[in-house]
């Protein structure tokens, strides 16, 4: 994927504890050039669109795993209150040379897995993104997002992010050509092997979020095939640019293109009583 590092990745494999490694890997991968570049913005513009959708002057927004900074930086910068959280100390170092004197943000180094800093339903919008990059094992992926869910207000709204596991294979062809013989995945069910990162089909995304009762509300290919058009876009002259986007927009809720798209998102709130009945009575 774009961005990436080839060398150590069999010294990062060696590595047992998941949280040491997510560290490892933010030394060798280089998260602040990722949105970079008009191909690189598709996914930060998609994202940012979805989320201003639904702000509120005067929320409060938590960030976890937040990277850089990239989300946190552009909400603070426009007043919202940002708290942020995140694992890598390589990435938080990059993240709090960024920050302002001014800009309302509170970042600290944290897991996702533990949020206890903070209370329950404090936030307006809560943004889990990196870290179901990384929990290999559903139980903690549950975990982070019910841990979400705690400080989200009742009536707030949650963001997550996963990489795709389906467009992975047309990415990876146009670094590699041999890459359906020699890539890291089930030849018999095109399931990639979770690593160094954790890869989710739509179905996945579904099914985790419904069993942590988040009602969703739009499913988005984040970034489309920005990645496998790289070039291209990058040559893009504006005016393109602004058509293309806005073809982006157009095709990004299509169910039939979910998959293809590198990284995917979903928007939520948590389920309420009420809904839970009335979903019950549907299924009767």
């Amino acid at each position: 994927m774009e961005g990436r590092i080839y060398m150590s990745f069999f010294e990062l494999s060696q590595i047992k504890e998941e949280t040491e490694r997510v560290r490892a890997l933010y030394e060798i991968f280089d998260e602040s050039t990722r949105l970079k570049g008009k191909a690189g913005q598709m996914e930060f513009l998609t994202t940012v669109r979805y989320v201003e959708r639904y702000l509120k002057p005067g929320d409060r927004i938590l960030d976890v795993g937040a990277g850089t900074g990239a989300y946190s930086l552009h909400f603070a910068q426009q007043g919202y209150q940002v708290d942020a959280l995140e694992l890598s100390e390589r990435n938080l170092t990059i993240f709090r040379a960024a920050i302002q004197p001014d800009d309302p943000i509170t970042a600290v180094q944290g897991n996702a897995l533990d949020l206890s800093r903070y209370p329950d339903e404090i936030f307006d919008v809560v943004l889990l993104f990196g870290p179901l990059y990384h929990l290999e094992s559903r139980e903690d992926r549950l975990a982070a997002i019910r841990e979400a869910k705690r400080v989200c207000k009742p009536d707030g709204m949650l963001f997550f992010a996963f990489i795709s596991n389906d467009m992975v294979f047309l990415t990876e062809l146009s670094y590699d050509p041999d890459y359906f013989i020699s890539g890291d995945y089930d030849k018999e069910t095109f399931r990639l092997h979770n690593f160094p990162f954790v890869f989710h089909t739509v179905k996945d995304c579904r099914a985790l979020l419904a069993e942590s009762g988040i009602r969703t509300l739009h499913e988005v290919a984040s970034d489309g095939a920005s990645e496998l058009m790289a070039d291209r876009i990058n040559g893009m002259s504006e005016e393109s640019y602004a058509q293309y986007l806005r073809y982006h927009f157009y095709i990004c809720e299509k169910p039939e293109l979910l998959g293809m798209s590198n990284h995917l998102l979903f928007v939520g709130k948590k389920e309420t009583a009420a809904f839970c009945e009335q979903g019950m009575n549907k299924e009767k």
